[in-house]
């Protein structure tokens, strides 16, 4: 049965990659793929839950002495139904809470027209000079938004500032690898590092202390060779008239400071409370949607039902956060019935060095989705004790293993288009093709993902753990 559960998890991974192929939406196969697991997993529980549960499946009929006299097979159906999907929905529904309210925040600050504060001051025409100012700019946005939102936002900054279709697919390509290395470092800054903080494998500190500057490294070596080619100025451009004037600049700013300064608090609100991070950031969805209330009670602007929260929730990106909820259940099924387990114990007495694993996924990463990787290796991987030693020191809290893959996974996503959100996006908005990045980014990618490797390798030789 297990092998079943494994030649399916193939079949619809394959089927999530060939998306545009197929032309069938990822989402839907992740939904399909997620539900038949654990029908299967439910139909063939009297043969796995013995097996893969162990102990814990002994422990939960001794707490449950109703059971005693039941078939094996209705023991096995309620530990699942009990135990298995509960605690596998608890987690994911936390890594989804948190993501639905940082994207409305986004989404908030964006139908303000707040990141306007940031577009408005990138004034310089010089094609090298441009090209420094918008990445630098990415890197940070990404690492206190996330990767996709940047791209969107610096994509179009870029329609207002470049004409040529060939030149502003250079500093797409560019955007991609700063927004993939930005996000790399930051708890907030991508999904993976989502999901490695909010279950408890990272913290934010260590993220910042160890990730920061191989992600750096990892951005500037590529955009230093890129800017060997640009030379000159960008032909002038004509100055748009902002047409609606309902919102203030003052009113404007006001909302990204709000927004952004409430994302940032999200990270010190878990290091103070222990709480965990989707209470915060719901924390602070709440007093945003007061604070919009009262505004627009007070101002009863034309367009107040447009910019109110229960509007802009209605544009996020719900088919994302069903296909997040789909393919981490699809996860959950492998990691409860030990296959991941399995893989596991497989990587390990073939390579045993989490340096060379990581880095291996980190290249996966750029072929494959790097969400259900992430979340494949984080079952395959429990969290080791504190006091851990040897080898399995690697995945303690902090650990190696958890920094560096969230480096790997982060910026390998660069390497091909496809392989990160911030890529699928850029070929979406600007119809970059595949060959073209191939052939101008995906070397200078993987140049710089390995220069990061080296320079996290360097970290830990010098200053250690």
């Amino acid at each position: 049965m297990t092998t079943t559960l494994l030649i399916i998890f193939v079949v619809g991974y394959l089927a999530i990659a060939l998306e545009h192929p197929l032309k069938v939406d990822k989402t839907a196969t992740a939904l399909i793929l997620g539900m038949v697991l654990w029908i299967v997993y439910a139909l063939g529980a009297e043969s796995i839950v013995p097996l893969a549960a162990g102990e814990h499946f002994q422990q939960y009929l001794t707490d449950h002495p109703s059971l005693a006299n039941e078939s094996l097979a209705h023991q096995a159906l309620s530990y699942i139904l009990d135990v298995d999907i509960v605690e596998h929905l608890g987690d994911i529904t936390q890594t989804l809470l948190f993501l639905i309210g940082a994207m409305t925040i986004v989404e908030l600050i964006d139908v303000h027209g707040g990141f306007r504060v940031i577009t408005d001051r990138i004034l310089t025409r010089n094609k090298r000079k441009l090209l420094w100012v918008i990445c630098f700019t990415t890197f940070f946005m990404s690492a206190i938004l996330d990767n996709l939102t940047t791209t969107i936002v610096m994509i179009m900054l870029l329609r207002k500032l470049i004409d040529d279709k060939e030149t502003r697919w250079l500093y797409a390509g560019a955007i991609v690898i700063a927004a993939n290395s930005g996000g790399a470092w930051s708890p907030i800054g991508d999904v993976t590092t989502i999901m490695l903080w909010v279950k408890g494998n990272v913290t934010a500190q260590a993220l910042i202390c160890y990730v920061l500057l191989p992600s750096l490294v990892s951005m500037i070596l590529p955009l230093g060779i890129l800017s060997i080619s640009l030379k000159g100025e960008l032909a002038p451009i004509v100055k748009q008239v902002e047409i609606d004037n309902t919102i203030t600049n003052g009113e404007r700013n006001t909302m990204f400071i709000l927004g952004v300064g409430g994302l940032i608090f999200v990270p010190v609100f878990k290091t103070i409370t222990h709480l965990p991070p989707f209470v915060g950031m719901l924390l602070v969805l709440g007093a945003l949607w007061v604070f919009t209330e009262i505004f627009y009670n007070k101002k009863m602007l034309a367009k107040a039902k447009e910019h109110r929260v229960p509007t802009v929730i209605s544009r996020i990106d719900m088919p994302s956060i069903l296909f997040f909820l789909g393919i981490l259940m699809a996860v959950a099924v492998l990691q409860s019935t030990g296959v991941l387990s399995w893989l596991a114990q497989e990587l390990d007495s073939s390579l045993h060095n989490v340096y060379i694993i990581d880095s291996v996924l980190g290249v996966l990463s750029s072929i494959v989705d790097n969400v259900p990787l992430v979340a494949g290796v984080m079952g395959m991987y429990p969290v080791a004790d504190p006091g851990a030693t040897g080898y399995a020191a690697n995945f303690v809290v902090d650990g190696t293993f958890w920094e560096l893959l969230s480096y790997c996974a982060g910026v390998g996503g660069s390497i091909l288009i496809i392989g990160s959100a911030a890529g699928v996006i850029a070929m979406g908005l600007e119809k970059i093709s595949f060959g073209w990045y191939l052939k101008r980014f995906s070397w200078l990618a993987l140049l710089g993902y390995l220069a990061g490797v080296g320079v996290y390798l360097l970290e830990h030789a010098i200053v250690g753990h």
